[in-house]
């Protein structure tokens, strides 16, 4: 039976960014709901069906593995100048913040046919599957796109072809026990809708 059009608005409308902080990292998040929540992602809209999304799950030890990634990555890439110990620092604590960290890659799958932007907004659509699914499910989720994920060591851990690239890091578990749900707002429709 298919939700209701009022199941649906409030579930997109409950969607919230939850970051690494306020979730339980102790509390695991079970294999078989991981892989029903990236089956509901692979049903994004995808021009030409190439379906352009690999999904690197971290979980356990491997996150430890990503937090030695990132911060190689941070090294490689900023410059003297801008190099900041807390930031270096941050990229190595918060994939040990959540029980599971998914370095989300778009694989260009369609060669000239399909354009660049085409796949990336298919994974984009494929993002927003995952997070609405989790966040069904009760998982809270944040999506990250720091710059380290485009670092030539990065890539290569990752085992990207020159045409791929990684468009973040989902962050997904389950909230901290008395976390309350953010409650947020948009500004009126009406301000971004021109009718013709």
């Amino acid at each position: 039976m298919l939700p209701t059009y009022a199941q649906t608005s409030a579930l997109i409308r409950h969607r919230r960014s939850i970051k690494p902080a306020d979730l339980d990292p102790a509390r695991e998040v079970q294999r078989d709901l991981l892989m029903q929540i990236l089956e509901d992602a692979t049903w994004a809209p995808t021009h030409g069906v190439t379906e352009p999304w690999k999904f690197h799950v971290c979980t356990g030890a491997s996150r430890h593995q990503l937090a030695t990634q990132l911060q190689q990555a941070y090294r490689e890439i900023t410059p003297p100048a801008e190099f900041r110990d807390d930031k270096l620092k941050k990229m190595g604590e918060n994939p040990l913040l959540a029980p599971v960290v998914i370095a989300c890659v778009m694989e260009r799958n369609g060669g000239a046919k399909i354009p660049e932007i085409e796949e990336i907004e298919a994974l984009a659509c494929a993002l927003q599957n995952l997070q609405l699914s989790a966040t069904a499910a009760g998982l809270g989720g944040y999506w990250s796109s720091p710059p380290v994920v485009d670092a030539a060591s990065f890539r290569d851990w990752l085992g990207l072809r020159l045409a791929d690239r990684c468009m973040g890091l989902i962050y997904l578990g389950w909230p901290k026990s008395g976390f309350s749900w953010p409650r947020s707002a948009r500004k009126p429709v009406e301000t971004k809708v021109v009718w013709r």
